[in-house]
């Protein structure tokens, strides 16, 4: 066939003990649809598998499941503002809290609104809140209540939604004595731990799931808190999950014993 003899390659033999590692990953890839391959081998080793990421890659990309996000290119200026989450960042629980909405629909078109609420240093999910609509006084009763669940925390970080700037909002935090960042207008990765957290809530859970009612799309999202809480290991909190770490964190001796209250106006 005129072909020299480098180019000739072997069909690749694979074992018995390869061919259960490769229905293992089928598995986990259809249950968690959007986790990586480096998930899927923590995933793995849970659950008593002894592989390290890169075998796992290699049949990843043999299976064909890598799953390539969309990305757009972002135009202007970077975030530069004083609030923004690289410049002021939390260093111990309830240092900052960050706050935002998403949308989502039900399968009929109804609009439903998603408030989360995380706390920056620990990744916990605070509160997963899903109503039609939000009215200002709803965002101040969810807060106090959060702030009775979990104490209170130094500052809270937002964007400029009108129901984040409204005069009850601001009125109960100063009363609270918590201080508010807004970040710079038109740049959401400013408030970049609120973005990545609801783009988790939206791509391993909303957009697998069809919401019927409002009543199904609460119960939905409040068994994905519970999951992402407990179980749903974190690579920046060295693969811990953000209940425990939140449980098992110790200041460093050379912290204060009470952070300073941050003086800044950053309304």
């Amino acid at each position: 066939m005129n072909q020299h003899r480098s180019v000739q390659r072997y069909n690749p033999k694979i074992n018995e003990e390869e061919r259960r590692l490769i229905d293992a990953i089928h598995k986990m890839a259809v249950k968690y649809k959007r986790f990586g391959y480096r998930r899927i081998t923590r995933e793995l080793k849970k659950q008593g598998w002894r592989v390290n990421a890169k075998r796992v890659h290699r049949f990843w990309k043999a299976e064909g499941l890598q799953l390539r996000k969309k990305t757009r290119k972002r135009r202007g200026k970077d975030g530069s503002g004083q609030n923004a989450c690289h410049i002021n960042k939390a260093e111990f629980p309830n240092h900052i809290w960050s706050y935002d909405f998403v949308e989502e629909r039900t399968e009929r078109g109804g609009k439903l609104r998603v408030l989360t609420i995380v706390d920056e240093f620990t990744r916990q999910c605070l509160a997963i809140e899903v109503s039609r609509k939000f009215r200002k006084l709803d965002v101040a009763d969810i807060l106090s209540g959060l702030f009775t669940k979990y104490g209170k925390p130094v500052a809270i970080r937002s964007d400029n939604g009108s129901e984040f700037r409204s005069k009850v909002v601001i009125d109960m935090l100063q009363d609270a004595g918590i201080e508010r960042l807004f970040v710079e207008p038109g740049s959401p990765w400013e408030n970049g731990y609120i973005e990545s957290f609801n783009g988790k809530l939206r791509d391993e859970c909303l957009n697998g799931e069809l919401f019927l009612s409002l009543a199904d799309a609460r119960y939905v999202v409040t068994k994905w808190q519970n999951w992402y809480n407990t179980e749903r290991q974190h690579s920046r909190l060295n693969w811990m999950t953000p209940s425990k770490f939140s449980a098992t964190w110790v200041a460093p001796d050379s912290a204060p014993p009470h952070p300073p209250q941050p003086t800044r106006n950053a309304a």
